[in-house]
Formats: C-alpha cells, sequence, structure tokens
C-alpha cells in the first residue's frame, strides 16, 4: 500500500491521476494498492481558534518575521497564511527543505535568532538547527520535544507567544541581577579601599547583595 502524493507514487512506478471534479482547497493524497490506483482522500486544514492572533501577538512581542513552513500544497498553505496574516508561506517543503529554510533565515543577520515551532518528528532536525526551538508538546511528539529549547505542553498554539515574553522576561530579570549585583560590589570595594568598612562589615555587606541578587532573580518564577 502507497499513500502520497501523485508525485509521489509515480516515483514508486504508480502511475495515477487525480480523478476529475476535485477542486478546492483540500490536499489530495493517493492511495495505491498492489501497484493500482485504488483512490484519494480529501484532507482539510482548519484554523485552530487560538492562531487567529498568535502572528500578532509576536510582532508585538518584538518578531520582526512570521512565516508558515509546510508540507501542504502551495493553494492551501497560501490561504491558511493569509487568515492568519503572516509575513510569508513556504510550502510543499519536505523536512530536509525545512532544514535549508531555517539555514537561510539565520544566514541573514537582520532576522537572528531565528524562532522555529514544531510539532512532529520531520520537524526535530529544523528545531535542531534553530536558534530557539519550540516543541508543541503533543502526543506522538516525543522527538521533537527532546530536541527542542522549551515545549508547550498543552494544546494551544498561542501559548508560543507566552512563551517568548516569558524567555524574555526571564532574560531581562537576569540581566537586571547581574548589572545590580556586580554594581552594589564594585561600590562596596570603592569603600572597603578607603577603609570606610572594615573585613567583617565588608563581608556582611557583600552577604547583603547576594541575597539582594537572589530575591531580584526570583521575580522571574511570578507571572
Amino acid at each position: 500500500v502507497l499513500v502520497g502524493s501523485d508525485g509521489w507514487l509515480r516515483s514508486h512506478g504508480l502511475e495515477a491521476a487525480l480523478p476529475a471534479g476535485l477542486d478546492g482547497g483540500a490536499a489530495k493524497v493517493l492511495v495505491g494498492v498492489d501497484g493500482v490506483a485504488a483512490g484519494v482522500a480529501l484532507l482539510d486544514d482548519r484554523v485552530r481558534d487560538d492562531a487567529s492572533e498568535l502572528a500578532g501577538r509576536l510582532r508585538a512581542a518584538g518578531i520582526r518575521q512570521v512565516a508558515i513552513v509546510t508540507g501542504d500544497r502551495a493553494e492551501v498553505a497560501a490561504r491558511i497564511g493569509r487568515s492568519l496574516g503572516v509575513d510569508r508561506v513556504y510550502a510543499e517543503q519536505t523536512p530536509e527543505q525545512k532544514v535549508e529554510v531555517v539555514r537561510a533565515l539565520r544566514a541573514r543577520p537582520e532576522l537572528r535568532n531565528v524562532v522555529m515551532v514544531g510539532d512532529g518528528v520531520n520537524d526535530a532536525p529544523a528545531l535542531a538547527l534553530a536558534d530557539v526551538g519550540i516543541a508543541m508538546g503533543t502526543i506522538g511528539a516525543t522527538i521533537s520535544s527532546d530536541t527542542a529549547d522549551a515545549v508547550i505542553l498543552v494544546e494551544r498554539v498561542d501559548r508560543v507567544a507566552d512563551a517568548v515574553a516569558i524567555g524574555r522576561r526571564a532574560v531581562g530579570i537576569a540581566r537586571q541581577s547581574v548589572l545590580l549585583g556586580i554594581g552594589a560590589s564594585l561600590v562596596a570595594m570603592g569603600f572597603a579601599a578607603f577603609g570606610f568598612l572594615t573585613p567583617v562589615a565588608g563581608a556582611l555587606l557583600q552577604e547583603l547583595i547576594d541575597v539582594a541578587v537572589i530575591l531580584n532573580a526570583l521575580r522571574a518564577l511570578r507571572g
């Protein structure tokens, strides 16, 4: 049994033609049994309700370009891309081509860093190559989850925007804590160098600075 596009079936020696009257935006998957065309399955994609505002939220978070990279036919992918308001659509992409798309985008300095979101085995190589890989941790997505830098544990793609916001907030707090700790320590060292702090007082002050930096960093755990 062979199941795939008409081009893929032909590459395996089965000459199959789509029946007349199959138009519309549905993806068409041919089925061959024992070298004979046996039928065609029509697969249509429905845009998830939680995906409608994703592109806008990502742009609001500072993402410059939002793209769809999919194995779907160009007509189907273009229709979904228009409904979601993405900047670019890469259609009819094999897993190998998805990797090449990510590599090409990473080569453009104005687009760094590149975030890749995927949910299947075929997406794992592209997730590994991207600067940041985010996996939708659904059933059957173990390999992509293991490969990614972050995993969304619920069936909601809009959580990708939340992950970006949480990541940026955590990095901002981390940088703030580092600068706070270094700055306060340098000031304390200056006072100690000019004799305004005894060794014991300096050690206690350094402990207080460390505690303050840790408490500030713990803000990353909230919201």
